[in-house]
C-alpha cells in the first residue's frame, strides 16, 4: 500500500507514520522539513500555506491519504482537491468539537454540527474541522473516511496533557488530585487511532466515525494512580472535590489538562456513544500501557507552541490550603 501523510512528524501524524511503516507499507510525508521524519518514510517538501505548497504531489500516486490539518480549511480543500484524481482514499483526521454546543452525554455521529467552510481562510477549532471535514467530503465523496476523535492521548502529545501531569507527579510531593476519583475519562491512544485509519482505509470505510475509547474505560485515579506508579515518583495524590477547585479559580481542562468536573463539560468531551468505531474494529490498549509509554518517550517530545503550560505552583499550594481549610 502506498501512503501518504500530509505532515507526519509531531503526534498523530507521526504514529500514522510508524504504522503504516510497520505494515510494510510505502510511506510519503509532505512537510516543510522542520522536524525529522520517521524511520522509514520518505519526504516530499512542501508548506501547504503556500500558493505552490503541494507541488511535490504534482506527479504521484497513493492508495491513502492521511490528513491531521487543524486550521484554515482552505488547505484541506485545495489538497484533497489535487489528490481526488491520484489517490484511493482521503482520511481527515477530525474533531468531536465539530459537534453544535452543548453536546449531551451519549451522542454519536447524528448529534447536531457546527457550521463549516472548505473555503474559510481560519476560524475556530470546531468550525475549522468541520470546514476540513466539508473539503475532504466534496473531493472524495464516500471515499471520505471522517475521524472524529475525542481527547487523544500517547507517546510524542505534543499537546501537554498527559505529559503535563507526569511531570508534575513525577517532581513529588502533594498534588493536587480534582475528583471525583472515581470521574469516568474517554480517550484514544494516537497508535490506536492510527491503526483504525489506516484499516478503515483498506476496509473502505466513509463518513463519520467517533474514534475514542469506551466511557469509563478508565477513571482520574487510575488515570494519577498510573502516573505515580511509571514515575516511581514520591507524590501524594491529594483529592479535591469540584466544588473547591472552582473555588480556587482553577479552569478545567486547561489548568488540570483532561480533567472536567461532572456536568455539561465532561459530558461532552468524556460521555460520548463511541460504539460505532468498536463495531467497525476501534481497538484500544490498557490506560497503563499509553501512560508508561508516554513517559518513556517524554525526553523525545518537543511541545507544540501552543502547548498547556497546567497549573502554576503558586494556584496548586492555594488551593491545596484551601482544600485543608487553612
Amino acid at each position: 500500500m502506498r501512503l501518504l501523510i500530509l505532515g507526519g512528524t509531531h503526534f498523530v501524524g507521526r504514529a500514522v507514520a510508524e504504522e503504516g511503516v510497520a505494515r510494510g507499507w510505502d510511506v510519503t510525508l509532505l512537510n516543510r522539513g522542520t522536524s525529522p521524519a520517521p524511520a522509514g518514510t520518505r519526504s516530499l517538501l512542501g508548506d501547504r500555506t503556500d500558493p505552490d505548497g503541494l507541488a511535490a504531489l504534482a506527479d504521484g500516486a497513493w492508495d491513502v491519504v492521511v490528513d491531521t490539518w487543524t486550521a484554515a480549511p482552505r488547505a484541506v480543500r485545495d489538497a484533497a482537491a489535487l489528490l481526488s484524481a491520484s489517490a484511493g482514499r482521503y482520511v481527515y483526521v477530525s474533531s468531536r468539537s465539530v459537534y453544535r454546543w452543548p453536546v449531551p452525554a451519549g451522542a454519536d455521529e447524528t448529534a447536531p454540527l457546527v457550521t463549516g467552510s472548505p473555503d474559510a481562510e481560519d476560524g475556530d477549532y470546531g468550525a475549522n474541522k468541520r470546514g476540513g471535514e466539508l473539503a475532504a467530503l466534496a473531493a472524495f465523496g464516500d471515499r471520505a473516511l471522517l475521524l472524529r476523535a475525542g481527547l487523544i492521548l500517547g507517546p510524542h502529545e505534543d499537546v501537554g496533557r498527559l505529559p503535563w501531569w507526569l511531570r508534575r507527579v513525577a517532581q513529588g510531593g502533594p498534588v493536587l488530585a480534582p475528583g471525583p476519583r472515581e470521574l469516568p475519562l474517554q480517550y484514544v491512544d494516537a497508535r490506536d487511532l492510527a491503526a483504525f485509519a489506516l484499516d478503515g482505509a483498506v476496509a473502505g470505510l466513509s463518513g463519520p466515525y467517533d474514534t475514542v475509547g469506551r466511557c469509563g474505560a478508565a477513571t482520574m485515579g487510575e488515570l494519577l494512580d498510573a502516573c505515580v506508579d511509571v514515575t516511581g515518583a514520591d507524590a501524594e495524590l491529594r483529592w479535591t472535590n469540584p466544588e473547591t477547585v472552582a473555588a480556587a479559580g482553577i479552569e478545567p481542562w486547561s489548568e488540570l489538562p483532561v480533567w472536567t468536573p461532572p456536568g455539561e463539560l465532561h459530558n461532552a468531551l468524556h460521555r460520548a456513544d463511541a460504539g460505532r468505531a468498536r463495531l467497525a474494529g476501534l481497538r484500544c490498549r490498557p490506560l497503563a500501557a499509553t501512560v508508561a509509554d508516554t513517559w518513556a518517550a517524554l525526553g523525545a517530545t518537543r511541545p507544540h507552541p501552543r502547548a498547556t503550560t497546567g497549573l502554576s505552583p503558586d494556584k496548586e499550594a492555594a488551593a491545596l490550603r484551601a482544600r485543608e481549610g487553612a
